[in-house]
């Protein structure tokens, strides 16, 4: 017995999903998540806060590059992924269309990664990201507070290196400057003063 076609998402099938989810399309399928959890919102906010200042501002670093928190990029008709942080060199950034997505990969994302997200990140999103040459992509698990750091090469992606807990790092494409993790990390003694 032939198996029936699976209807593909489209843009207008995120509108059905609840105001406290979030919606990609992957390869022709709506992926619904829960909204993040408060570590991995503060991991976002504190990376965006550390290269912001240097990479965006210029303000101690090289500047040229422009950032966005959850923005919707549309690869194709089958894939509309929403990372939680992408940057874009100045020169390639599309500017804002009228859309509410951007059409131009990103040269670098970074995507933090959670209980329900984690298997989606690593086994649809990175593949993606790769064929449509992302240069660069950052996994931050707050939860084991670890970052594996990823440089696209031939089309396949090279792990660089992965820093964890309160490590220092300088990593591609933002090596200028240094990253202190715990600066990514709730610690409960930051909490309790």
């Amino acid at each position: 017995m032939a198996e029936l076609a699976k209807r593909k998402a489209t843009y207008e099938d995120l509108y059905s999903i609840p105001e406290n989810m979030t919606g990609e399309i992957i390869e022709g399928e709506l992926i619904v998540t829960p909204r993040p959890s408060s570590k991995h919102n503060l991991a976002t906010f504190a990376l965006s806060q550390e290269l912001g200042p240097p990479y965006y501002k210029g303000r101690g670093g090289p500047g040229g590059w422009i950032f966005l928190v959850e923005t919707e990029i549309k690869f194709d008709e089958d894939n509309l992924l929403v990372p939680d942080l992408a940057g874009w060199r100045v020169e390639r950034f599309p500017g804002h269309p009228e859309t509410n997505w951007l059409t131009v990969p990103p040269d670098w994302v970074c995507e933090i990664l959670s209980p329900s997200t984690f298997r989606a990140d690593r086994t649809e999103k990175m593949p993606t990201y790769a064929r449509y040459g992302v240069g660069h992509i950052w996994l931050i698990d707050p939860v084991a507070e670890m970052v594996e750091v990823f440089r696209l090469e031939s089309g396949r992606w090279l792990l660089l290196g992965t820093f964890a807990e309160d490590d220092k790092m300088r990593a591609e494409p933002f090596d200028e400057i240094e990253i202190d993790l715990n600066d990514l990390w709730l610690k409960s003694d930051v909490v309790a003063s």
